[in-house]
């Protein structure tokens, strides 16, 4: 009876043993794991979120100006297309109502042929202005949403996008010969004003299309930003994926 108990007694002990050892194999194990999945996801730094907020913006201006400064690719893009200048409206009906309605759709059509062939100089200019944007907290604009980055580039250099982007646009308007088209709506609509005593109008070409170039390329751009905020396919570069990947790992 005694050897039985001390017997019994030797194999619970070994059972207990093992088990204690299964036990310690298994948190070595998830301590492992855990040690591994923490090295593998790095944090990120402000100076990687600015660097991947850059090469964003760079991406979707290359795209950008891909897409814009083609033949049609203001004038049969309804979001961008530059419609007749508001501020010279009048012109446009009074136009209308003498008959000149080709001459109204050259002028719009040349409007957006002056914008497109803008829009081929943009990219340096676009660019530079990149390179020396100052961004002094990178994770609020990462997380601040679609397009915050291009809303931050817009906000940011706007001002002096449209100093640099102006003399491109005169040319452009000088190239595809806006004015021809323009000069005669103007004298029309002016002479109908000296005779009915209206006021005439002369609104600034270069100004209004240098505006809406720069307005249709932003818009374009916040859609290129989008892409690589929620399409790991668009994250064309490793700063890129790592940087914007982080926002789909939470």
């Amino acid at each position: 009876m005694k050897k039985t108990f001390i017997l019994l007694l030797s194999l619970s002990s070994m059972i207990l043993f093992t088990a204690c050892e299964v036990l310690n194999e298994a948190a070595s194990l998830v301590n492992s794991t855990t040690t591994t999945n923490t090295t593998t996801q790095p944090s990120l730094t402000n100076a990687e979120v600015i660097s991947g907020l850059k090469e964003a913006l760079n991406v979707g201006i290359k795209n950008s100006v891909s897409l814009t400064s083609v033949t049609d690719g203001f004038l049969k893009n309804t979001a961008i297309r530059l419609p007749f200048p508001p501020d010279a409206i009048k012109v446009k009906q009074k136009a209308l109502d003498l008959g000149l309605s080709g001459q109204v759709e050259k002028f719009e059509t040349t409007l957006n042929r002056a914008a497109e062939e803008a829009t081929k100089e943009a990219l340096p200019i676009f660019a530079e202005a990149i390179k020396n944007m100052s961004i002094s907290d990178g994770f609020a604009i990462l997380n601040g949403g679609d397009g915050s980055a291009t809303k931050f580039l817009r906000d940011n250099t706007t001002q002096k996008l449209v100093a640099a982007f102006s003399p491109k646009v005169q040319a452009a308007i000088s190239t595809v010969k806006l004015t021809e088209y323009w000069e005669p709506l103007i004298t029309k609509y002016n002479a109908a004003m000296a005779i009915s005593g209206g006021q005439k109008l002369n609104p600034d070409l270069n100004q209004y299309v240098t505006e809406k170039a720069i307005e249709g390329l932003f818009y374009m751009v916040a859609i290129e930003e989008n892409k690589i905020r929620k399409d790991p396919m668009a994250r064309v570069t490793d700063i890129l994926q790592k940087v914007f990947g982080s926002l789909t790992q939470r």
